[in-house]
């Protein structure tokens, strides 16, 4: 389990830690001592980067059946075990891995990365989750979707996430309207609220969701509420972007694991800039091409503005570093946390200044 660290720190009053590390600090004593890697001794440790050398250094000394975790972390980790211990792919350390268990971030643009840090395939489960409960499973293979869990002291409530109910920012109106579980279509995005046990009331999580199978409640993470990107009517949603990114990576024998875009002004009209991180040798015109075509098909209303106020689109190929590096400038480096797919405002300030201050150059662009 690559988490967070199982140390809590005072803050006045209360301690906090992260979510992950506060449940494998909890978990039966016989499962952690017996199953748990890489254990309470290493988990313990406050600092992300000492954690990972010493799962490192470990890895051959266990025999790891179930790996969960952040893909883009996990990634990370294997090479680094790969790297240290001289092999060609991760299963010369793990012969018997055989499940990734993984949430967070839509798991496509990393899928390519994997396969070449295997030895043989595995079986991929994503699973639901979040600091307000646990909300559900990839229970059949094949893709399908991920569960619902209904009987655990959640009550769903599904918004129509439409302009009917939400403002520009992604902020929910004060009519907004809600369906409930059984009375949801498979057309329709969702913004989901919960009420829960714990003391939340009608509380919007912030993820935007698909039902793939209505009748067997289950669903795809399709965005977030403030990360649709719509300056102009172009309903970008994040699973538009990780689509057209996974066909870009695959069409041109591209790795691209980390990827942002940000939208602005641009001469009286509007234009996306996109910050792609791969270390591969390509060109950002040959990329531009690709991903303005790929999102024109998957998205017709970014087709339509394509042809008015969407003026441009801008490309920058950086290397995969750069995104972590960024991470870690910001006190966001570690198993827990993930980089926006959306930039606006202030976060889309920073992030630009930060390229600037440290004079990060792209590897191609247009």
């Amino acid at each position: 389990m690559l988490g967070g660290t199982t140390s809590l720190f005072e803050k006045g009053e209360y301690y906090e830690g992260d979510m992950s590390g506060i449940s494998a600090k909890n978990m039966p004593k016989w499962v952690s001592s017996l199953f748990y890697k890489p254990g309470q001794k290493i988990s313990k440790r406050p600092n992300w980067e000492d954690r990972i050398k010493l799962i490192v250094r470990n890895a051959r000394k266990w025999d790891v059946g179930t790996v969960c975790g952040v893909p883009a972390w996990v990634q990370i980790v294997m090479e680094e075990v790969i790297r240290y211990h001289k092999v060609k792919h991760i299963h010369e350390i793990w012969p018997n891995l055989s499940i990734y268990i993984h949430g967070g971030v839509s798991f496509e643009p990393y899928r390519e990365s994997f396969k070449k840090l295997l030895g043989k395939p595995i079986t991929y489960i994503e699973t639901y989750m979040a600091s307000e409960g646990s909300f559900g499973f990839q229970a059949r293979p094949g893709g399908h979707g991920i569960k619902l869990v209904l009987n655990v002291g959640i009550f769903y409530e599904f918004v129509p996430f439409t302009s009917e109910n939400f403002d520009d920012d992604g902020n929910i109106k004060d009519n907004a309207k809600s369906v409930l579980v059984h009375e949801v279509d498979e057309q329709t995005n969702y913004a989901v609220m919960l009420s829960t046990c714990a003391g939340a009331w009608r509380y919007i999580i912030g993820d935007v969701v698909r039902f793939t199978n209505a009748k067997e409640h289950e669903i795809a993470i399709v965005g977030r509420t403030k990360q649709f990107l719509s300056l102009c009517g172009e309903h970008l949603s994040i699973d538009n972007m990780n689509k057209a990114i996974e066909i870009v990576a695959r069409e041109l024998k591209i790795e691209v694991n980390e990827f942002t875009v940000a939208g602005f002004k641009y001469e009286n009209l509007f234009a996306h800039r996109w910050y792609i991180g791969s270390d591969d040798n390509v060109d950002a015109q040959t990329v531009k091409e690709l991903l303005d075509k790929t999102l024109s098909e998957l998205n017709d209303d970014y087709a339509v503005e394509r042809t008015s106020a969407l003026k441009e689109v801008f490309v920058e190929i950086l290397p995969n570093e750069t995104f972590y590096d960024y991470m870690r400038a910001i006190g966001k480096h570690g198993a827990m946390n993930k980089f926006p797919r959306v930039l606006k405002g202030d976060t889309y300030t920073k992030w630009a200044d930060w390229l600037e201050a440290n004079n990060v150059q792209s590897l191609s662009s247009i």
